[in-house]
């Protein structure tokens, strides 16, 4: 799998999902580059930065670094070839305006969330949780489903992997004397994180990406709960089944949680109810709720700041001394991670206006058809990322039902499980819990979560058959 030529050949795949952009009128329509030098080169570029990219773990290069200088060196190479060899200066710039703007509606929503995560955790929500699980003094296979139904329902809300973090220290904490214990269970966690994340607009950035694009209701991402539940629990069923017998040595560690930290799990949740419903009721983009519900977390900030003193004084807790600052839960936002989709969505999106959209769409959605094509994007997705996978999708938009969509939405979820480097979940907890939960073993699991992925795809077209009629788009 870490090949230098496999590499090659999975940034080969990547870019043949390459899309097209619609974009603005200021020029004409888009050449045809994929027999250009230009066309070559920007491709050359791109596999070299993916391929970067994919080699973060033995680099130490961060993701966002390549792709980053890459996105910049696509589009100047673009717009250079069209100025002077064409004398059209007016094409290029539309289109990187267009997909600068839907970069930015996605990064401004993942900002205002990811700081609610930070300020909850600053508060010790995520800690508090993580103590009373280690203290409970369950057994090891009562924990094993424990932490993994908590993942899979977490993850909706959060994202899977935050969850997915969370969920780990809790099974390291509690199975420092069982590596197997660790090891299943990790497993366990990075399935039913990414299988939560599938059926929620926030559990993920794919499901995200097609909420906004308005192909899919919020209601209707509820219909792939169920076989985002199969998707879990058949894996989970076979693995349970070598979890040690035995119960972990009791902790009797005790986590308070900081003032207002109720609180901000509400205003969290009201958050979400404001940019559903500035979806759904007003038909603005979900990003003005979510940058309002941001407001609602600055002024309760300002609030405990205000009261900070007095309540100190009152309650005698030392850490409810510390100020509250909510810009800096704002730069303690994932970066590399923001930056990294910038330079996916500017490459894939330069890739795309070159011109390999058309031939691929033919390939994929119409020899193939959308049933195959769905299916194999979930494939592809436990080898690279799936997010310029599902940007690529979104921006080709195939003509499919509404059940197709679903379809899609769901395996480029699940997806990512059937390797470990397959989501961002299962990389970091192959970092958190190093030596112990490593790509071989879960490759040992692999044929079981394959199952739950084939299971999953099967309960959809099962409960959902009469979505596979519904035109996309339709409420």
């Amino acid at each position: 799998m870490h090949q230098p030529a496999v590499k090659t050949t999975l940034a080969l795949l990547l870019f043949l999902l390459a899309p097209t952009l619609a974009f603005a009128s200021e020029g004409g329509a888009p050449l045809d580059l994929t027999s250009a030098w230009v066309g070559y080169a920007a491709l050359a570029i791109f596999i070299t930065a993916y391929g970067l990219v994919m080699a973060e773990e033995y680099t130490d290069l961060r993701k966002s670094k390549p792709v980053v200088l890459a996105a910049g060196l696509i589009w100047f190479l673009i717009a250079y070839y069209y100025a002077f060899e064409h004398g059209d200066t007016h094409t290029v710039e539309g289109a990187v305006r267009h997909t600068i703007m839907e970069f930015a509606e996605l990064f401004l929503f993942l900002l205002a969330a990811m700081t609610y995560i930070n300020a909850m955790e600053e508060r010790r929500v995520f800690e508090w949780l993580r103590a009373w699980l280690v203290g409970s003094g369950w057994s090891y296979g009562r924990l094993f489903w424990t932490t993994g139904f908590l993942a899979f329902f977490i993850s909706p809300v959060a994202d899977n992997l935050t969850t997915a973090l969370l969920m780990c220290a809790v099974v390291m904490a509690v199975g420092a004397d069982s590596p197997r214990f660790v090891v299943l269970s990790c497993i366990n966690i990075v399935v039913a994180a990414n299988a939560g994340g599938a059926f929620s607009p926030f559990g993920d950035i794919t499901t995200l990406m097609v909420w906004q694009k308005g192909v899919i209701e919020f209601r209707d991402f509820f219909l792939l709960f169920l076989p985002a539940l199969v998707n879990y629990v058949v894996p989970a069923w076979f693995m349970s089944r070598a979890i040690p017998a035995g119960t972990p040595p009791p902790s009797d560690e005790q986590v308070q949680m900081k003032r207002g930290a109720k609180r901000i799990v509400l205003l969290f949740l009201l958050t979400i109810a404001t940019a559903v419903s500035a979806h759904s009721v007003l038909h603005v983009p979900p990003v003005l709720g979510m940058m309002t519900g941001l407001a609602y977390l600055k002024f309760f900030g300002y609030y405990l700041e205000l009261t900070r003193k007095k309540s100190t004084a009152k309650a005698g807790r030392i850490e409810d001394s510390m100020p509250f600052d909510v810009f800096d839960k704002v730069a303690r936002a994932e970066w590399d991670t923001l930056l990294f989709f910038y330079g996916v969505i500017l490459c894939v999106g330069g890739l795309g206006f070159i011109g390999y959209l058309e031939l691929v769409s033919h390939f994929a959605y119409g020899d193939m058809g959308p049933g195959v094509a769905n299916v194999l994007v979930g494939l592809l997705s436990a080898i690279v990322d799936n997010i310029p996978v599902m940007f690529a999708v979104l921006t080709m938009n195939p003509d499919m039902s509404q059940g197709q969509w679903l379809l899609v939405t769901l395996t480029a979820g699940v997806g990512g499980s059937l390797l470990s480097i397959g989501s961002a979940a299962g990389v970091a907890l192959m970092g958190q819990a190093k030596g112990v939960y490593t790509f071989v073993e879960h490759l040992k699991w692999s044929h079981y979560i394959a199952l739950g992925y084939i299971a999953s795809i099967a309960t959809h077209f099962l409960v959902n058959f009469w979505m596979f009629s519904k035109p996309a788009g339709v409420g």
